[in-house]
């Protein structure tokens, strides 16, 4: 396993020049496979998805293992580092989805922008008004920082290439099978149990991040309100994104039927529409951040 500061960087940058590919996107392809799988393996058991999930992140790795092998060189190395990175970050079309929710919101077209909304959450958009769209956005916004940019980057400066694709299969696992429903209570409880557990120092350094990036504002909401979401890992996010952006995150959020009310964290307004911008922009500014911390420690 070798490590390329400046691969994961021109990654980063790659990213925000090009974003996902339009077509032949490679986590899309791995999704793919991860469905075939799963017809195969599937059982309503705890343990066939620990199967289901450790053959496609071993695999994964194997992946990454056998790219490091063929690219042999300084340079050689340094651009598949960079090419896996853009693959696996997910930063960029993070904060186009969320512009174009703000678009929608900006001129009162509600009706699209609860059509629009799964694209970043799962949370039921029938019955959202603005502000519940709004807040739905910019919760998404903070807790997906961590997921689409400085986790992968986190494991990408851990493990190299292998670190990168094990990260982000870990993480479309979870988005497949992560959900406490009747088909995936047992058999997603693995995916998402990992996804936790890759995630726990991600989260808590994109918190930091975001304080670094902001002021004492978000350290003060992050330590004193980071530990109140029900997840152990979205709320230090969330948290950090609320004193940054002087709003007040959380409430009740209905999944599918299911309701859940939230400990309220920050101290400010409830989020506005323009909010949402500055919430993107604060995790483009986090994103170049955590290059900027992998640069200097090459």
């Amino acid at each position: 396993m070798r490590v390329s500061a400046e691969g994961l960087v021109l990654g980063v940058a790659l990213d925000a020049l090009l974003g996902d590919p339009k077509k032949w996107h490679p986590v899309a392809g791995f999704g793919r496979v991860a469905s075939v799988a799963e017809r195969y393996l599937y059982g309503d058991t705890r343990w066939r998805g620990v199967v289901y999930v450790g053959v496609l992140v071993v695999g994964a790795g194997a992946l990454g293992v056998g790219i490091e092998r063929v690219a042999r060189g300084r340079v050689a190395h340094g651009l598949a580092t960079a090419g896996v990175t853009w693959a696996v970050l997910g930063g960029t079309s993070l904060g186009r989805e969320g512009l174009v929710m703000a678009r929608f919101l900006e001129r009162g077209d509600l009706e699209a922008a609860r059509e629009r909304l799964p694209h970043l959450c799962a949370r039921d958009p029938r019955g959202l008004d603005a502000g519940g769209l709004t807040r739905a956005v910019v919760e998404s916004v903070a807790e997906n920082t961590s997921d689409a940019s400085i986790a992968p980057l986190f494991w990408g400066a851990v493990g190299g290439v292998p670190g990168l694709l094990m990260y982000r299969a870990v993480n479309t696992l979870d988005a497949m099978v992560g959900y406490r429903n009747s088909r995936y209570e047992r058999f997603g409880w693995a995916a998402a149990r990992l996804d936790d557990a890759v995630n726990w120092v991600p989260a808590r350094v994109t918190g930091g991040l975001v304080a670094l990036c902001s002021g004492r504002g978000a350290w003060r909401v992050l330590l004193r309100d980071g530990g109140k979401h029900p997840s152990p890992n979205a709320g230090r996010c969330e948290a950090a994104f609320a004193g940054a952006l002087g709003v007040r995150l959380g409430g009740v959020n209905e999944y599918g039927g299911r309701v859940e009310k939230r400990p309220e964290m920050g101290d400010g307004r409830a989020p506005e529409v323009r909010d949402i911008r500055r919430a993107v922009r604060l995790s483009a500014a986090v994103t170049f951040a955590a290059a900027a911390v992998i640069w200097s420690l090459r």
